[in-house]
């Protein structure tokens, strides 16, 4: 790990343990400075405040989210839950940490608006990537696609947060693939001759329980 990545680890850590012990606001940069055994300048230039602390992951994986949809890609909707997946592991690996994060995020309102704010920064890269990646993509196909994709992937994460028991990453990779079959994207969908279905509904049905009539019918 960079010196810098590391240095920004042990003061996350400090600050996420004085939070949960004292209380977020009952704890001062002072103090996280010197949990963390490092300066109080040290910390503005890593961080603006202690609620960028408790958020510091997701600025960095937004960021090496970017770079990576940036590559390019032959599955552009492959790409975006490869891309939740990674935030999702990232998570995983040290889930104790995790789970004091969320924990601390539940009690503070500034930081549940931070949260929110934050999601919607997630869904809105993966809308501008999918209009970009895909010129003629109905702007509702993308738009309703990075929305699903984002509340997919923190349904799952908060079974791993909210419990004890290990979550494992095929859980969302399961219901990523269901998310894409939904919008007829799924990249292994093979059609068979005895695969064609046709069904007849009302005009003025919404979609969404068209959808739901035919699901129910094909499993």
């Amino acid at each position: 790990m960079h010196e810098s990545a590391e240095l920004r680890t042990g003061v996350v850590a400090a600050a996420l343990e004085l939070f949960s012990a004292q209380g977020f606001d009952q704890t001062s940069v002072e103090q996280i400075a010197k949990a963390a055994g490092v300066s109080r300048s040290t910390f503005f230039r890593q961080f603006g405040g202690k609620e960028d602390v408790v958020f510091a992951d997701h600025e960095v994986l937004l960021e090496q989210l970017r770079e990576f949809l940036d590559e390019g890609h032959d599955d552009p909707w492959g790409a975006v839950c490869a891309a939740s997946e990674s935030v999702f592991a990232h998570f995983a690996h040290d889930p104790e940490l995790a789970r004091r994060r969320y924990q601390i995020v539940r009690q503070v309102p500034v930081l549940r608006e931070r949260e929110i704010i934050t999601v919607f920064r997630y869904e809105r890269l993966f809308d501008d990537y999918l209009r970009g990646a895909l010129p003629g993509v109905d702007p509702l196909d993308a738009v309703g696609f990075a929305a699903l994709v984002t509340a997919v992937h923190n349904h799952v994460l908060r079974q791993l947060l909210r419990g004890r028991k290990k979550v494992p990453l095929a859980t969302l990779q399961n219901a990523l693939a269901d998310v894409r079959r939904r919008y007829g994207v799924a990249g292994d969908a093979v059609t068979a001759p005895d695969d064609m279905v046709v069904a007849v509904f009302p005009r003025s049905m919404p979609i969404a329980e068209v959808s739901r009539r035919l699901q129910s019918q094909l499993d």
